[in-house]
């Protein structure tokens, strides 16, 4: 690179060393905005939505982004149910924990001249260390009072929930499924 004037290479000086240096603290993504309540249930994912709508006057509706988890087995999908309160600025997800991955096997040590199908299905988890909870209710930007005396007690009363508990989310080791 050439310059012609003695400007020129002041002016390109004075852009360098005005450019301001911005650091990213990685501290700030790790930093949870969302309470957690687990739901036992034997329940329907839209039938448990149904019951969640009509005790809370919400309107959790089926959401077409489910998330998508990835394991040595397979992929699989865990169903969601979306709302989002404009009044409140609340976002509601209702989310499966548990679901399958089935993987098609061949066994060739039956006879040399047949093969046998299988399917082997291995059970995954939204949050594996929390395996008993069939559901998980993410609420984002609720006061912590209100998930405690208001919220959780009206889930208990749901006949089929046998029970409904808020998570601390330090318990949660596998933060990252919950980012959707």
């Amino acid at each position: 690179m050439r310059f012609n004037t003695s400007i020129e290479i002041v002016y390109l000086h004075l852009i360098f060393c005005e450019m301001a240096i911005h650091k990213l603290d990685l501290g700030e993504f790790d930093e949870i905005d969302y309470h957690l309540i687990a739901i036992h249930t034997s329940l329907e994912d839209y039938r448990l939505a149904f019951f969640i709508n009509q005790k809370l006057a919400i309107n959790l509706g089926k959401s077409e982004n489910e998330i998508q988890i990835s394991i040595k087995e397979g992929e699989t999908k865990f169903s969601r149910f979306y709302f989002y309160d404009k009044e409140e600025a609340v976002s509601w997800n209702l989310i499966q924990n548990r679901n399958e991955v089935i993987q098609q096997k061949s066994d060739l040590s039956q006879n040399l001249f047949s093969t046998i199908e299988m399917e082997i299905s291995t059970k995954v988890y939204l949050l594996p260390e929390f395996k008993k909870a069939d559901y998980f209710l993410k609420i984002e930007n609720i006061e912590e009072a209100m998930l405690a005396t208001h919220i959780q007690p009206l889930l208990n009363t749901i006949d089929s929930i046998s029970t409904a508990y808020t998570v601390k989310t330090k318990q949660i080791k596998s933060k990252n499924n919950l980012i959707f």
